[in-house]
């Protein structure tokens, strides 16, 4: 009764509209309604073809509005009649939406039927906390992915970000923390993703284990720019609701960039000049907006922990979007096509990554533990060109000896299939028993007596 009392108090008593008067390329220029809209404003246009094309008010020049279409414009033209339909986006959440796949709009598109909408509004554009209400990040929370457990610990709250060009396993990398981390509740957002791969990542790498305790959002390359800007909103108001629900979420987004491609075509559309490789400024304006709304919730509810991706153009890890997000989070996971192509899959680079909670909520033993594997890393990085090409003698330097006998078993306990689950726990033990009790403690103990 009360979701009924909702709906009917949400129904319009008068209907506002104004007429297009252009259109240029995907603006909409709309007259005689400007005093009753503001930006992010929703109006619906009755198309020539009796179609209801939703559109969204992103600008203003002299007594014209600017608007931008969720949907092709075909159809559209003078004089086309546009009714206001919403003055402050928001959707309605609910524990209905848990298994479901949504577009931008919160429409399902998983062919289960309607879903099933709550009684409070979430606005789309909400802001982030008050940094003075916010609660400190919590303690380590576990991925299920060796590699983050051990060396780039995540803390329930922490924002972090994936790095990557395309094709060397961001998604897969997702796919394994969604499915493995023990978050209660996991919010997916698939921004400008190939349509080919939804289905994949849902039913593949998912699962359906996965999928009972997450919504998805998805938005296609194809789709608008106001849709895949949309869906980042989307993907963050859904996290917000579970989280002042109490619960600790998961929120994934694939990718960053592509949200910032989007806001992009929208300034350049609306007339903003261009800066660093056509970004507009509004795309590192929006960035922090969007970014800092992930994090510890205000006291007395939940976290969103975040992991982001970013898709690097050219494995160029310092472009623009990059560079922006990395100042943004509180750590950064990068992962280099060379790792991928000798077959070490997730391919991430550890000595490039860090975690800026990561020494706070570790044990000393652990930090010790972690800094004594990396420096075994790093002194064979150094190395590995000299070991590659047969130049350097064994025997030359005991460090150097000790990171090539222990390089095979720490390169074994990086890698890791898609299916496999590694605990917090498990990963500090066998990391342990590498550098403590493996075969390789021998070999360097043999490298000492020869000495």
């Amino acid at each position: 009764m009360q979701s009924l009392i909702q709906e009917v108090g949400r129904i319009r008593t008068e209907r506002r509209y104004g007429r297009i008067s252009g259109v240029r390329g995907l603006l909409v220029e709309l007259s005689g309604i400007g005093q009753h809209i503001s930006i992010g404003s929703r109006l619906e246009v009755e198309a020539r073809d009796r179609r209801k094309v939703p559109i969204e008010i992103v600008g203003f020049r002299h007594d014209t509005a600017l608007a931008m279409p969720f949907d092709s414009l075909e159809g559209i033209g003078v004089g086309c009649k546009a009714v206001i339909t919403q003055t402050e986006p928001a959707v309605f959440p609910s524990n209905g939406w848990l298994g479901r796949v949504v577009n931008a709009l919160g429409e399902p598109i998983d062919g289960k039927g309607p879903i099933r909408h709550g009684t409070r509004p979430k606005l789309l554009r909400a802001g982030p906390p008050p940094a003075h209400n916010r609660q400190r990040v919590g303690q380590k929370m576990d991925m299920g992915v060796r590699a983050l457990n051990t060396f780039i610990s995540v803390c329930r709250g922490q924002r972090l970000g994936i790095f990557a060009g395309s094709g060397v396993g961001k998604s897969v990398l997702l796919s394994m923390v969604a499915r493995h981390s023990v978050a209660e509740v996991g919010i997916i957002g698939l921004i400008g993703e190939r349509g080919r791969e939804v289905q994949e990542f849902i039913e593949d790498d998912l699962g359906p284990d996965g999928l009972a305790k997450s919504v998805v959002v998805v938005a296609t390359s194809d789709e608008s720019a106001l849709m895949r800007r949309q869906a980042a909103y989307l993907t963050l108001t859904l996290s917000e609701y579970f989280r002042d629900e109490g619960r600790d979420v998961l929120c994934l987004m694939d990718s960053v960039t592509r949200f910032a491609m989007a806001q992009r075509e929208i300034g350049l559309a609306g007339g903003e000049p261009p800066t660093t490789k056509g970004y507009t400024p509004t795309v590192f304006t929006e960035l922090p907006r969007l970014l800092e709304r992930a994090g510890p919730g205000p006291r007395g509810a939940g976290n969103i922990t975040g992991l982001f991706t970013v898709l690097v153009e050219g494995d160029d890890h310092n472009e623009p979007v990059a560079d922006a997000v990395r100042g943004i989070l509180d750590g950064h996971v990068v992962m280099e096509r060379a790792i991928a192509e000798r077959g070490r899959f997730p391919a991430i680079n550890v000595l490039k990554s860090i975690s800026r909670t990561m020494p706070r909520c570790n044990s000393d033993d652990e930090n010790i533990l972690v800094l004594e594997a990396k420096r075994y890393m790093s002194t064979y990085t150094d190395m590995e060109e000299m070991i590659r090409l047969g130049a350097y003698r064994a025997g030359s330097n005991p460090d150097v000896d000790a990171a090539i006998a222990y390089n095979p078993y720490i390169e074994e306990f990086l890698g890791q299939w898609k299916d496999d689950q590694s605990t917090l726990l498990e990963g500090y033990q066998r990391i342990r028993e590498i550098l403590e009790m493996g075969p390789a403690a021998d070999a360097i103990s043999q490298t000492k007596q020869q000495n």
